[in-house]
């Protein structure tokens, strides 16, 4: 790679949205509409809580339970890559994915390749490389997105969607024009699996369709009512009377709402496709919700901050946290493994949604 000037800015970024999340409790919004979904309980489930069975497959590799460790951040400061070491060896202790957060900022300063070199960290583990799509039509190419991949050594490479965020964002990058074209070719010529990801507005239908004709396969929905980047930007804004990171704040679809809408749309796919859940998702119940309505994975990086901030092993008992809460759902629902769960909305009680 060749250098290149370092973009403080780029790399400043990063720690500002820590420190907003660190400010403002108000960023977590808490509507993504898993509370409105009630599920079934059963008294006799007819099951020996310690066996059930909650392991699954992504991209080629065993996980101990659908979990993955959303994209977060990366970049040139000491405490980014601490987080993402602490993240990657808690994945790798408890057998769970992970991704990264944006990697634009290691073409523009070198000293942030060292948050993403994380195989070390995580040898069995799948990691997901992360470009911002729009960057697509900002210089970046698939000769870029190759890179991430190989610096990671990752198993999938997330092209990150994020309208809002650009929109909000006092330096954002709004030239979304034509972008499932700059997509397409990126999954033409990546030697790995390319993925698609919203961050906190979620997918309607209609861009569930678009992508899957740019060739993608694997969609991440990351729905509206978790961390909501468009509040983050506002705490960046130049113009204290600039409120436009509040107005929309809450804009977008809920993950229920993507989740049901990607599901309608894949399920008249005759490809194999992959829907992850994110957006929200904070607890083990969440997670059982999530596959009900046809999720394969579930992601969630708010929760494993703070820990990520502290200790690997503090990013582990929060991941166990999930894991016995999810297991615990599972067996108040009756359901002995994963194939149980998934997609049956018997389990949910009439009238509590939209199905």
């Amino acid at each position: 790679m060749s250098k290149a000037p370092a973009d403080k800015e780029v790399a400043n970024r990063k720690v500002e949205h820590i420190r907003a999340i660190e400010r403002d409790a108000e960023i977590e919004r808490r509507r993504s509409g898993f509370d409105d979904i009630k599920l079934s309980h059963r008294a006799l489930p007819e099951l020996d809580l310690d066996a059930i069975e909650t392991k699954t497959a992504f991209l080629g590799k065993e996980l101990s339970f659908p979990l993955l460790i959303s994209s977060m951040t990366g970049g040139a400061h000491d405490e980014i890559k601490v987080i993402n070491r602490n993240l990657a060896e808690a994945a790798e202790e408890t057998g769970v994915a992970m991704a990264v957060g944006s990697q634009r900022v290691m073409f523009t300063d070198e000293e942030a390749l060292a948050s993403f070199d994380l195989r070390g960290h995580a040898p069995t583990v799948p990691l997901i490389a992360n470009i911002g799509a729009v960057q697509l039509n900002e210089g970046l190419t698939a000769d870029h997105c190759a890179k991430a991949v190989d610096i990671l050594k990752a198993d999938a490479l997330y092209l990150h969607v994020n309208p809002l965020q650009e929109a909000v964002q006092p330096e954002g990058d709004r030239n979304f024009a034509n972008l499932s074209d700059a997509i397409a070719d990126v999954v033409a010529k990546s030697n790995v699996p390319v993925m698609i990801k919203e961050v906190g507005a979620g997918f309607s239908g209609a861009d569930v369709a678009l992508a899957y004709h740019a060739g993608i396969r694997h969609f991440d929905v990351a729905g509206r009512g978790g961390t909501s980047w468009s509040r983050i930007e506002y705490h960046r804004r130049r113009e204290d009377d600039d409120d436009l990171g509040l107005v929309f704040q809450d804009w977008g679809l809920t993950t229920v709402e993507s989740l049901l809408e990607a599901r309608a749309v894949l399920a008249q796919k005759a490809d194999d496709t992959t829907l992850i859940a994110s957006g929200g998702i904070r607890n083990g119940i969440d997670m059982a919700k999530s596959l009900i309505l046809g999720a394969d994975l579930c992601g969630t990086a708010s929760p494993f901050l703070a820990p990520a901030q502290q200790s690997a092993a503090q990013v582990v008992k929060a991941i166990q946290k999930f894991e016995r809460e999810f297991r615990t759902a599972l067996f108040l629902l009756g359901a002995g493994d994963l194939s149980s769960l998934k997609g049956n909305t018997s389990l949910i009680r009439s009238g509590t949604t939209r199905l």
